[in-house]
Order: structure tokens, then sequence, then C-alpha cells
């Protein structure tokens, strides 16, 4: 991970503590492993020699060459008559407020037997409200589309979660995960507790610099605030497959049954619609898949459109209450001017401080709408974003080109939605 994409990152997780003050009725204590209604289906087709694919949902911990490839190489030397393969579904820096929307595309397109989600970081900054809505979506549309899909939440930690793990609580929004675990009788594996255990004990220790010596006897956890070592890893990787045997022990294969949403304004119906090119104006163009931002990033967006001048324009019509883009960010990012039903919502700059490359990123329009049908339009603005806090950074460095930080770019891939599409 680039030096750009850590910081980011750290902004990103800048609001994980905002649970710290909460009152400790509000969060639940924490269990290294709680069974609920088991993963009876993927471990009967384990045990039968069959063809299994797991599914790794989450943000940087997971995409991260660790606890995922070890985990999944633990299955495949359990049960070597098995042929187990991975879905890597996981996008650093992201939470379930983007997991919701690209569930579809990125995991259950796949056909996972079972679905790892690992969101309590990065949803950390969240309001428990918000974690509620996006988790469940996530867990109604696995389950509305297979019943016979297993589930199983996954908890890994930052430093500012240790204070409330200290005291015995889990962090809020690992408490809001376990009450949607509860309801939907979801095993999970809390590996922040064991993490937190050692950290209290003294034998664990995090962050640390990677150049330094750590002291005799103490084991470096990540050398940021939440990213592993490899020994960390290992650490994940022993936690998550003793449960797992654990789990197996009261596990019974079966379908899962949805019951009533634990909010009725859950995201269940989130979706990733592809633009079309009626929707465009003329001067977008369409990125070539086989190099560049296309190749780079099309394993999550397909289809990318490019906007570089001013007044070009992207529109729709839908049936629903929220719109949104997925999109791209980055060094030549513009402004854009998003209209709902003839009325400027809001102006969104895609360009950020943590902007010296490229990255995923949403672009919201209008939320909360009245669910009924509305006219959306995205507008290239002239103005560009202030580029100075970046260009202070990077502006005298080996290899700095000015041209890269000047334009009115807007690359997008889809169109987020709570509703459907009104096809023109």
């Amino acid at each position: 991970m680039g030096r750009d994409a850590w910081l980011l990152v750290g902004a990103l997780l800048m609001g994980v503590g905002a649970g710290l003050g909460a009152a400790e009725a509000e969060l639940v204590p924490p269990k290294l492993l709680s069974i609920r209604g088991g993963l009876g289906n993927v471990f009967a087709k384990l045990e039968a020699g069959g063809v299994v694919s797991i599914a790794y949902f989450g943000g940087s911990i997971t995409a991260a060459p660790g606890w995922r490839p070890k985990t999944l190489k633990w299955f495949q030397a359990t049960w070597p008559k098995a042929r187990v393969t991975e879905v890597n579904a996981a996008i650093g820096g992201t939470g379930s407020d983007l997991g919701v929307f690209r569930c579809g595309q990125d995991v259950l397109a796949h056909k996972p037997d079972l679905v790892f989600v690992e969101f309590a970081v990065n949803d950390g900054g969240a309001a428990p409200e918000a974690i509620y809505r996006s988790l469940e979506g996530i867990v109604r549309q696995v389950w509305r589309a297979n019943p016979e899909t297993d589930i199983c939440f996954v908890y890994t930690i930052h430093k500012a979660f240790i204070p409330d793990y200290e005291r015995g609580f889990c962090n809020r929004s690992t408490t809001a995960h376990e009450k949607v675990a509860d309801h939907y009788a979801i095993p999970s594996i809390n590996m922040a507790m064991r993490v937190a255990e050692l950290h209290k004990a003294g034998k664990l220790i995090f962050p640390f610099p990677p150049k330094e010596t750590p002291p005799e006897g103490k084991m470096v956890f990540a050398h940021d605030d939440c990213h592993p070592t490899d020994a960390g890893h290992e650490l994940f990787t022993q936690v998550i497959t003793d449960a797992l045997k654990e789990i197996q022990k009261a596990s019974r294969p079966g379908p899962h049954k949805l019951p009533e949403p634990l909010r009725p304004d859950n995201w269940e119906h989130a979706k990733l619609v592809p633009i079309a090119p009626s929707m465009l104006t003329s001067g977008w163009r369409k990125l070539p898949t086989d190099d560049g931002l296309g190749k780079w990033f099309g394993n999550r967006l397909p289809a990318i459109w490019e906007a570089t001048r001013p007044g070009e324009k992207l529109s729709f019509r839908f049936k629903g209450t929220l719109a949104r883009l997925y999109d791209l960010v980055g060094p030549d990012g513009g402004k854009a001017i998003c209209s709902v039903d003839g009325k400027v919502t809001r102006t969104v700059q895609r360009f950020d401080m943590y902007c010296t490359g490229h990255r995923l990123a949403t672009l919201p329009i209008a939320e909360g709408l009245e669910d009924k049908e509305h006219a959306v339009t995205v507008e290239v603005s002239p103005e560009q974003p202030d580029r100075e806090p970046v260009l202070k950074q990077v502006r005298g460095q080996k290899g700095f080109d000015p041209k890269r930080y000047d334009g009115t770019v807007l690359r997008v891939g889809y169109i987020m939605l709570l509703g459907d599409l009104i096809n023109p």
C-alpha cells in the first residue's frame, strides 16, 4: 500500500474513537467466539470433498496478504479432498456503507459458500444506526440470493478500540456488528479481544516503528494503529482457525431463515447500476481496459467513463430515496455539481489531501429523498479544487509533474441507488 493510501486509511479512521465516550450500557462485553447458528453448510461441503468458494469481504486488513490467504491455506490443508477457492472482495479504506452496494457484484456474483465479513475497523467512525442499515443490508442480500450461504463476522482492531476492550466492552462499531449478528444468528470471531488481552498483559505492542528493535518478549502486532505485521496476522489466523474448529462441532447444515428486519430502513435493496452511453453528453469517453486507470481499477469498475471538460453531464431518472456515484478521485480530479429535480443539492470535489494518486471513492448526490421518481444530473464544474495543501507536500519531490495536478476531471464507474433506475 502506497503512502497516500496509508494516509487515507488514517484519515478514514480518525473517527474510530468516536464511541469511546458512549455509555457502557450501550456497549456489549466481548466474546472470543459466538457460535450462534453455526456454519453447517460450508462444513458439510468441505467434509464431502466438494467445490467450496470462500469470500473475504472487508477493508485493507483483509486485502493484505495476511489472515485471508493464511486461513484459505488452512481450509485447503484441513480438507485436501475439497477444492477450496477464494473470492477477494476486500477494498482498503472502505466500510460496510460501500460494501452493501458492491455486495452483489463483488461477492454474490461468485456464488460463495461462506462469506467472512470484516468491517468493524472501517466502520469505526460511523454512527450505529448507519452501521445497522448497511450491515443488515449485506446479510439480507446474501441470504436472499442463497439461504444456504454461511456468513461469519470477524472483528479486527484499531488502537482507538483498546480503552473500551480494557474496560471489558467491545467498541461502538463492533457492538453494532454484534447486535446484527445476534439478530440473524451469525457466528462471530473477535480477534480484537485477544489482541487487547495480550496488550493489557504487556506481551504485545503497537504501533511500533518498523526499523526499531522491539523489547525482548514482546510481539509487535502492527507498525501503525491497525494493520498487522505478519506476526499479527498469524495471531488473527490462530484465533480464527481455533474458533472454526469449535463452530464445526456445533454446526448443522440447513437453509438460513430471514427474520423480520432489525431496522425497516435497512439497505437490503442497495445496488450498483451500470452507466449507459445514453445518460452522457458527447464529451465523455470510456477508458480502455487494457491500460492505465481502466486496467488498474477494472476488477472493481469494469467500465470507467471520463469527462474532462466543464459542462459535460451525466443524467438519469430513478425511483427511490438515495443516489450516489461509485467513482475515482485523483490528482486531476475536478468538482461535480449535483442536481436533483432541477435543484442543485451539492457540489462535491473529486480531490482531497490524499490524492497523490487515484483511488476508488463514492460521490454523494442526495439521500433521504421521498420515495418517488427523481431526475438527477451531475455536471463537470469549471472550477478546480484547491490543490495547494497537497502541492506543498509534493512540489520539489523527484519526478514531480505539475500537469498531474491540473484538471476538472470526473471518472465514474457506476450509479449507486436505493431504488430503481427508470430507463429512458
